[in-house]
């Protein structure tokens, strides 16, 4: 019989980690935006040493919430305060389990007091939709899904262009294009400037570390706002680059953030089992991938908190109830993990690379560049002795600090600076999935670095997770 939800997946399984450490679907795929626009490493440097251009507008969900009750809801799924959003803000979204575990996170803006918009990836989306439709809160929800990873030559739609512009010349373009200097806007905090002749909404961020804006409107005036951002480029005498999706998903690694944790919703029964039965089989968490040299049987070993990923902060514990709250004040004084970056040693990069041009010699996994990770949810188990103290959960390659990266957590007493041992790739010769290639095991030295590793995203990003963790 086929299954019609994640909990039909699950009942016929037996074992959910077999199944997403074998899904058949492929390498995680930044959809429709060109592979590139000059080459990945140039895109790189341009959010180092001039201004970069991402175009975010095809790779996220979008989710708008509205309604009297948007507020209320919202803080009650999520575990930010609310107490300080008023308008034109935006915050960092994460909700949790029951458990308290990270299901996943987005970036919420509050348009108007009974309005906000949600944009990042399916999981959050998700969730929220189910607790819309279980509770009695008086929302209505419109989700624009992200566009489809392989469209095949379709036309593709979206509610809104989502544009970026960050690096250290990226102020003379939002002046040009503004028509005059642009407002003095806070870290996410959102103004109103001028495109050309479309007053667009502005947010205060920056991916990558580096200074920046992100932009966005109706789909309609995608392509009458590229063009005047790169005309204004051009009259500020901006060497402003087009990033395109090879390098995109790469400027986190400089940054800290992990986009990718796998959602910690496959255990618990109550809501949770609700939650699996109410999820399609054609769902983001039915389909996505596990990949990397950690396997364990219990499917929660691969889950993580907000402590561990530095979100502790963001917690509204004066908020009546919300979702995890009191599995989270448990968690609190517990024994958690901590985010940090691994460096990757370059010898052992290159032994792994060289394998694959020693014919008939088993290879080791092969290191694609400039992203090498191969699942939706990548786990590398970070050893230190004979002893697992944490794993590596997001990796990629930086031309500008030239090596590679990855970002995981740790046991607390990892200290910055200890050299410990990455296992790259996976066990047995590898797993079934259509990303993995026949293979062998490789240990790499990893050295454990500060989080974000970019010294202009440590020093001088603004106050938030990444200086307060």
């Amino acid at each position: 019989m086929s299954a019609s939800s994640l909990q039909d997946i699950m009942d016929q399984s037996g074992d959910i980690v077999s199944v997403l450490r074998n899904s058949k679907i492929g390498m995680y795929v930044y959809p429709v935006v060109a592979p590139e626009f000059q080459n990945w490493r140039d895109e790189q440097r341009a959010w180092r040493e001039s201004a970069v251009l991402f175009d975010q507008t095809h790779h996220m969900d979008e989710l708008i919430v509205e309604g009297p009750d948007a507020e209320a809801f919202l803080a009650y799924v999520g575990i930010n305060g609310f107490a300080n959003f008023d308008l034109n803000r935006a915050k960092h979204f994460v909700p949790v389990t029951p458990a308290g575990h990270v299901i996943g996170d987005m970036i919420i803006f509050r348009e108007r007091d009974d309005k906000f918009i949600l944009v990042g990836r399916a999981p959050t989306a998700n969730w929220t939709k189910f607790q819309a439709a279980i509770g009695k809160w008086r929302v209505r929800l419109h989700h624009d899904p992200r566009s489809p990873s392989r469209p095949d030559g379709e036309r593709v739609l979206r509610t809104h262009y989502r544009f970026q512009i960050q690096g250290p010349d990226a102020p003379k373009i939002f002046e040009k294009m503004n028509g005059g200097p642009v407002p003095d806007i806070k870290f996410f905090h959102v103004d109103w400037i001028n495109v050309g002749n479309k007053k667009v909404q502005a947010l205060r961020h920056g991916m990558s570390g580096a200074p920046g804006l992100e932009i966005w409107g109706p789909y309609a005036d995608k392509h009458y706002v590229l063009s005047t951002i790169l005309e204004a480029a051009k009259d500020a005498d901006v060497n402003l680059v087009q990033c395109g999706s090879r390098a995109y998903s790469t400027n986190t690694l400089e940054s800290g953030w992990i986009p990718s944790p796998l959602p910690g919703i496959y255990t618990g029964d109550g809501m949770m089992k609700d939650y699996r039965q109410w999820l399609g089989a054609d769902s983001y968490e039915a389909n996505g991938s596990i990949g990397g040299s950690f396997v364990s049987k219990d499917i929660s070993d691969y889950y993580v908190n907000p402590f561990e990923l530095g979100y502790g902060f963001y917690i509204g514990w004066k908020k009546d109830d919300f979702i995890g709250k009191e599995a989270l004040q448990k968690m609190k004084d517990g024994k958690n993990r901590k985010k940090v970056t691994f460096e990757w040693n370059a010898e052992d990069v290159l032994k792994v690379i060289a394998s694959a041009f020693q014919p008939g010699e088993e290879n080791y996994k092969w290191i694609d560049f400039p992203q090498p990770n191969y699942a939706s949810s990548s786990a590398d188990m970070i050893m230190q002795g004979d002893k697992m103290v944490g794993m590596s959960m997001f990796n990629g390659y930086s031309f500008n600090e030239r090596c590679l990266l990855s970002l995981g957590v740790v046991d607390d007493s990892v200290q910055e600076g200890d050299v410990l041992t990455m296992i790259w790739g996976e066990p047995d010769g590898g797993s079934g999935k259509t990303s993995t290639e026949p293979h062998k095991q490789a240990e790499i030295r990893v050295r454990v670095s500060p989080t974000p590793y970019s010294t202009e995203a440590r020093e001088n990003y603004a106050d938030s997770w990444r200086t307060k963790s």
